[in-house]
């Protein structure tokens, strides 16, 4: 499987910008879909993703009531919605997924997941 992201670019803060991430192919009918970002002073977290066992979206709390997951499952693609972006914001954003059902206290776990994107470069400026 692999997987393509794009969308990241520079925008001032306050901006919003779109990520979207295409599957090469589906891993299996329940398999979540959900994007990481890293910074080179931290460790890759978790932003989002989606449960598709259960369609229930999950967020990190640093960016609920601004980002927004979402996915086209007939396109095999995930889409984040970032708004009212901060500078903290700035990282690399990676979309990941796997093959099977995830737990949903493991959605958040980068090593749960075994495909990942190349990354798409996300920079606010102040």
């Amino acid at each position: 499987v692999q997987l393509q992201a794009s969308g990241g670019g520079l925008v001032q803060a306050g901006g919003s910008l779109r990520l979207s991430c295409a599957a090469s192919e589906r891993t299996s009918s329940y398999a979540p879909m959900s994007w990481f970002r890293q910074t080179p002073e931290k460790e890759r977290e978790f932003v989002a993703g989606i449960d598709t066992w259960s369609n229930t979206p999950h967020y990190a709390d640093s960016v609920k009531g601004r980002f927004t997951v979402s996915r086209d499952k007939a396109k095999n693609t995930v889409f984040l919605q970032m708004n009212s972006l901060k500078p903290e914001d700035t990282a690399v954003y990676y979309c990941a997924t796997r093959n099977g059902r995830i737990i949903t206290s493991a959605i958040n776990r980068a090593g749960a997941y075994e495909y990942w994107g190349q990354g798409t470069l996300v920079t606010v400026s102040s």
